[in-house]
């Protein structure tokens, strides 16, 4: 659960980064998303781990549609794969 918090933080502050009227979509998106999956079990690694790359390859698809610097997500990759 810390782990999938750390990565919606993550997620919201790359969020910070799109244009400004696009912000409340991918914010409200976001959330959703993850509201939606908290009834993945904690300890089916396998279901994690792919959520978990879901969020960053996701991010990064985001970052590229509003030609956002992908290294600004660098940190977020580090989460997912730890």
């Amino acid at each position: 659960m810390k782990k999938a918090l750390k990565i919606y933080g993550e997620v919201l502050r790359l969020v910070r980064r799109l244009p400004k009227d696009s912000q409340p979509y991918y914010a409200k998106y976001a959330r959703e998303n993850f509201v939606n999956y908290r009834e993945v079990e904690a300890n089916d690694d396998k279901a994690l781990h792919d959520l978990f790359l879901r969020a960053y390859n996701h991010s990064l698809w985001v970052l590229n549609k509003y030609s956002v610097d992908e290294s600004a997500a660098d940190k977020l990759k580090k989460i997912c794969s730890d």
